[in-house]
């Protein structure tokens, strides 16, 4: 079983993203600079790590002990598992963080520590979500379907009706369920569809690397603290979840808040497969930045607030999307190209919020109808 291209419509201004291109290509060949990982981004690597490693190792070697200040540390490493996964592991896994593939390699494989599996976050994320961005039945990232409603392409149960008041509670358990269920499924579907062929490996193997490292991965940050921390195992079982529920919750909120919004569009293709925009300007339509004025914002979430830039240009690391950004944005202008964007972080967040109500309660439906 194949899963369908999509086909978009290249007669829909290709010009904007050929002009576009060129004069993204123009700003790194005047600045003459990489679109790569720099020193800044070095730092920050080296800094994430360290706020996901450090705590660990403080509360391993006992040098932390107590509830509170044990409980502290699972904080900074549910933040640390955050930083990693915005980024670090994101760049390396889009090829974007070195012109070397051992290297993007390596650190895509940071993955692990937040419980993934590095092949098929490709599949989901790099194949399916950036080819086929809101489009219903074919990007995972709005695909769930039976927990909730995020395009109004899909059908509504009653029980959407509470979706936007129960989906923090599921967003904080993401990398629970990742961790237990979500990576086993994604193998044997990818392979259904013969995409682990695509990436080079069987599904006998897919499996087993991935049991392979949510094994070490439970025995390094569960298992040992069970063993060397003097606490209760109820509070390190606390403690664990919290990290967990912290990451989840962390990584929902901004890669949410960046397509399923009340502003972006969402499609479903055509009976030949056909949806009505060209690519770039697809991406235009389905993606929207937040909060682009706030530096610690924007740093420790890996740029991934210029949402719009990453998706137009993923293989460029993301330390540059700020630089980037107002090229995107007057080019967008002039050829009469949306460019979705919310000053603010919690502006988006509402907005994905009231989306999520009104495609649960059908007043979106009930909109539609008397427009």
């Amino acid at each position: 079983m194949n899963v369908p291209v999509v086909k978009f419509n290249r007669k829909d201004r290709p010009e904007f993203f050929i002009e576009l291109r060129k004069r993204v290509n123009q700003h790194f060949k005047e600045k003459n600079i990489s679109r790569h990982a720099n020193a800044k981004m070095v730092f920050k690597t080296i800094f994430m790590l360290a706020l996901y490693f450090t705590p660990m190792i403080l509360m391993l070697t006992g040098v932390v002990n107590g509830l509170w200040p044990v409980i502290a540390m699972w904080v900074l490493m549910g933040f640390g598992m955050s930083g990693i996964g915005l980024s670090v592991m994101h760049d390396a896994n889009h090829g974007a963080y070195s012109q070397n593939p051992k290297v993007n390699k390596l650190l895509g494989f940071t993955l692990n520590f937040i419980g993934g599996y590095p092949i098929n976050w490709k599949i989901q994320h790099n194949v399916l979500h950036h080819s086929f961005t809101n489009v219903d039945g074919f990007d995972d990232d709005i695909g769930k379907t039976g927990i909730f409603r995020m395009s109004p392409t899909q059908d509504r149960k009653s029980f959407f009706r509470f979706q936007a008041f129960y989906a923090p509670i599921m967003y904080a358990l993401m990398t629970i369920y990742w961790l237990l269920a979500k990576d086993f499924q994604q193998v044997i579907r990818y392979e259904n569809k013969n995409l682990l062929q695509g990436q080079g490996i069987t599904r006998g193997r897919a499996i087993a690397e991935v049991f392979f490292h949510k094994l070490w991965y439970v025995g390094l940050t569960l298992v040992l603290p069970l063993i060397l921390v003097d606490l209760p195992w109820y509070q390190i079982v606390l403690g664990f979840l919290l990290m967990q529920g912290i990451c989840g919750l962390v990584l929902a909120l901004i890669f949410q808040p960046a397509h399923v919004l009340e502003e972006t569009h969402f499609y479903k293709p055509d009976e030949k497969g056909s949806v009505e925009n060209n690519w770039a300007i697809h991406q235009m339509k389905t993606t929207a930045n937040f909060a682009n004025k706030t530096v610690f914002f924007s740093w420790f979430v890996g740029g991934l607030n210029y949402q719009i830039e990453h998706h137009l240009f993923p293989n460029i690391c993301h330390i540059h999307y700020k630089d980037i950004s107002g090229i995107v944005k007057s080019t967008a202008k002039e050829f009469g190209v949306p460019y979705y964007e919310h000053e603010t972080f919690f502006g988006a967040v509402k907005s994905h919020f009231t989306h999520l109500n009104q495609l649960g309660t059908g007043e979106y439906d009930r909109k539609l109808a008397n427009a």
